[in-house]
């Protein structure tokens, strides 16, 4: 039963002096969930008893849409090309055409849509981008030529944690009733205690996890005698019989770790240093893995000593033969996005 049909009983019942209330009993024991709602069989039964003759809807006089044009199109074009952070209110006003034209023409004829610029820790020139893509080329030929093995490779940065543990956005979420208002969360201040943490591991698992005192600054003599040496000598332990033979050390491009004095330490000891691109603090393993998996485990300490001993408690309670051997299994993988990744960035320019 179509909806004019529905009409056509309720205006039949209604010459009949039924009031709307039975009209929709009859209907909804007839139609179920079919039937229409009461509202509108007592809207429709008004209707008719005011004299109302017909049953099909009136026809409603709708603007035509004549503003988008060919030269409305075209002109909101060249306004996006000279400014692509105009907004749609500066639009209607240069053009004198409604919002919804506007944003018709921008979404549906032109094809646009509005994001967000993201923020980059620096705008790479031409030779640095392409110093990186052949850096990775090189790493990774490496690695599958079989010159290089992963159970070789050490890795380390630099990590401050807060003593004081914000969930992120997402785990914040919670379900609340309709009238009630959202949950609250403190901000965390950009001044909260914090520690800075020199962690160095491979695939068998960790090998330093340095706490770095409040205030010191960690600049090459600093890194060796703190960190660069500690590492050796676990190494040392870890491989009486081969040492530091075909170690290779991934660590970013700080001050400190390019120093003149700690490349000529990495040398004497007999340490591989692997290549990293330049501008690319990002890009290290402890970075794009180890140190959110850290955060996100954390608890809240009371002090830089509770909290060292709870990372240095969470990194040796990791699952060795498998979380710590699988992520460096992906370094391959995640090496050569990077290549692909920065050659899809070089064809979008040249567009």
């Amino acid at each position: 039963m179509n909806t004019e049909n529905f009409r056509f009983y309720i205006k039949a019942r209604t010459v009949l002096n039924i009031e709307a209330g039975t009209i929709h009993d009859e209907l909804h024991t007839v139609f179920g969930d079919e039937a229409p709602s009461y509202r509108t069989v007592a809207r429709w039964a008004q209707w008719f008893r005011e004299g109302r003759e017909e049953i099909e809807d009136e026809e409603r006089s709708r603007r035509p849409v004549t503003e988008t044009t060919l030269d409305n199109i075209e002109e909101i074009r060249s306004i996006v090309s000279d400014d692509p952070h105009v907004t749609i209110a500066e639009l209607q006003k240069h053009t004198g055409l409604s919002y919804g034209t506007v944003h018709r023409i921008l979404s549906d004829h032109l094809e646009l849509r509005k994001i967000t610029a993201r923020y980059i820790p620096k705008q790479l020139t031409d030779y640095q981008r392409n110093e990186r893509v052949r850096i990775y080329k090189e790493n990774l030929s490496r690695f599958i030529e079989g010159g290089w093995r992963l159970s070789d490779m050490i890795t380390g940065d630099e990590s401050r944690f807060f003593h004081q543990q914000t969930d992120r956005k997402v785990s914040n979420a919670a379900w609340v009733a309709k009238d009630y208002p959202p949950p609250t969360i403190i901000r965390r201040n950009k001044f909260a205690p914090k520690t800075l943490l020199c962690i160095f591991f491979k695939s068998t698992g960790p090998l330093l996890i340095h706490r770095v005192e409040r205030e010191q600054t960690i600049d090459c003599r600093y890194y060796i005698e703190n960190c660069l040496q500690n590492v050796i000598e676990e190494i040392k332990k870890q491989r009486p019989s081969s040492g530091t033979h075909a170690i290779k050390l991934h660590h970013d491009n700080g001050r400190a770790h390019v120093h003149q004095d700690v490349l000529d330490y990495l040398r004497s000891e007999g340490i591989t240093i692997v290549q990293h691109p330049p501008n690319s603090p990002d890009l290290p393993p402890c970075d794009f893995w180890l140190f959110d998996l850290i955060k996100r485990n954390l608890t809240d300490q009371p002090n830089s000593e509770t909290l060292h001993h709870a990372i240095t408690e969470f990194m040796y309670f990791l699952d060795k033969d498998e979380r710590l051997l699988r992520t460096f299994n992906q370094i391959k993988l995640i090496e050569l996005a990077h290549v692909f990744s920065i050659f899809e960035y070089a064809d979008m320019n040249k567009r």
